[in-house]
């Protein structure tokens, strides 16, 4: 198994999109999407290295987890109806560790663009009036222009649905407060609008879905980029797109990541674009639990090579809740599986089994890198050529070939490092090894699917 060089590699942190549209069929709509770090992305920032890059997004990573943490103690389980089309199909480009999505709120549409965050489930943008707000390049959203704009009842079930977080107002208004692991936040008024996909210049066809619940934050602040106006919730909770949009798509919805060197775009699809199917599809049931935000899955075990560790988190079980055992031993809904965290985090027990297999059987010189972020590295040969053994998942009904070169990627100049790390409290499978898959989640039917595939040729 080759390794990854980092010019392959300005990784993911959250999962977004920028959606441009390319054409429309029958089923829905294409767009496009770009790497923050590409010289095509607004947020593109050519005085930074490579490596440079690459830190900032292992740190994201991290930080990232330590976010959904906080949404997994903190928030309780507590729709809305669309219109037009029953699928759609954007592109997915990496931004250096955010995905952007643009999207259209109100009437007439105003072009916004959000992070699009399937760890979270309200979407929220910047609006006027704004009293405490980060910097944005866009302009901020204004109610006062829109004829479609209609807050919140306190007592509508939609504010029932974004829970503890919602206070309300003298004027009976519901108010939603939404925090982020890295103390970002935003505060804001919960409404209903015209939320549309796809062209804001009339160049190209559109999508449109009507009454969608959203944030209209009015304080925000944190670490959010500058070329972004906040975040599109695809998570697994009521408030999400995903679950407001559902009679629409049919709770379906897929993706399929490019390795970021590639010339291809990733793309995201909705609807009956979003089926996966074919003789190599391997599925494995989607456990529904609290929250509901979170798509978990059951890792059964891991194998190195010919040899097979058993996956069996009994005390990250007791400790954090995931529930009941199966047949194979493992825990039910032992793992997050996540396409805004780079790394796969997995318990520091198993974990070191792991670390221990693949010790075994590499030869080459251990190194350290300087950020200490990772457990396992090594020194490169100076003519390359490090390999390590191929990385299977074993998931509750099938397995998953970790893609080649992603399981030890080059971090620092003549250092690879293993890109699967221990973790004291969840575990997540991150979107570094679910490269060239095209990942289908089905939550009428309760499944996420992988096919292996080419993304960068996939249609």
């Amino acid at each position: 198994m080759a390794y990854y060089k980092p010019s392959s590699l300005v990784l993911l942190c959250f999962f977004a999109l920028v959606l441009f549209v390319e054409s429309k069929k029958k089923s829905g709509i294409t767009v496009d999407l770009f790497h923050r770090d590409s010289p095509a992305s607004p947020t593109y920032e050519p005085s930074h290295t490579r490596f440079e890059l690459l830190r900032k997004s292992f740190h994201r990573s991290f930080t990232r987890k330590s976010s959904l943490r906080l949404t997994s103690d903190q928030r309780k389980k507590k729709s809305t109806t669309a219109s037009s089309s029953d699928s759609f199909e954007g592109v997915l480009t990496p931004v250096g560790g955010e995905y952007l999505m643009k999207i259209s709120i109100g009437t007439p549409p105003v072009e916004q663009l959000g992070i699009a965050d399937t760890g979270s489930d309200l979407t929220w943008t910047q609006c006027k009036p704004c009293t405490q707000c980060y910097n944005q390049t866009s302009p901020l959203f204004d109610p006062a222009e829109t004829s479609t704009y209609r807050q919140v009842s306190c007592q509508s079930p939609q504010c029932s649905a974004v829970g503890s977080s919602s206070t309300c107002s003298s004027s009976n208004g519901c108010q939603y407060q939404v925090s982020y692991g890295d103390r970002s936040y935003s505060i804001g008024d919960l409404a209903v609008e015209t939320l549309t996909f796809g062209s804001s210049d009339n160049v190209g066809e559109s999508v449109s879905f009507k009454k969608v619940v959203f944030g209209c934050g009015h304080q925000n602040d944190g670490t959010f980029s500058q070329t972004g106006s906040g975040i599109v919730g695809l998570g697994g909770g009521s408030v999400s797109i995903i679950s407001q949009l559902e009679k629409s798509i049919g709770g379906k919805f897929s993706y399929c990541l490019t390795f970021l060197d590639s010339n291809s775009s990733s793309k995201i699809s909705f609807g009956q674009n979003a089926v996966v199917s074919g003789p190599n599809v391997v599925s494995t049931p989607l456990v529904k639990k609290d929250p509901d935000t979170f798509y978990y899955l059951t890792l059964e075990g891991v194998s190195v090579g010919d040899e097979r560790l058993e996956y069996n988190n009994k005390k990250a079980s007791d400790d954090y809740g995931y529930g009941g055992s199966t047949s194979a031993g493992a825990e039910e809904g032992n793992i997050i599986i996540d396409s805004g965290t780079t790394l796969t985090f997995l318990p520091s027990e198993f974990y070191e089994g792991l670390e221990a297999s693949l010790v075994k059987a590499i030869k080459g010189k251990r190194g350290s890198d300087s950020q200490g972020m990772f457990n396992l590295c090594y020194e490169l040969p100076s003519g390359g050529g490090f390999s390590s053994p191929a990385i299977v998942a074993h998931f509750d009904g099938g397995d998953v070939v970790l893609p080649e070169g992603s399981t030890f990627v080059e971090v620092e100049k003549g250092l690879v490092c293993l890109t699967l790390v221990p973790s004291q409290d969840l575990a997540i499978f991150g979107n570094l090894h679910q490269m060239n898959y095209r990942i289908g989640y089905d939550l009428v039917n309760k499944e996420v699917k992988f096919l292996p595939t080419d993304c960068s040729k996939a249609e």
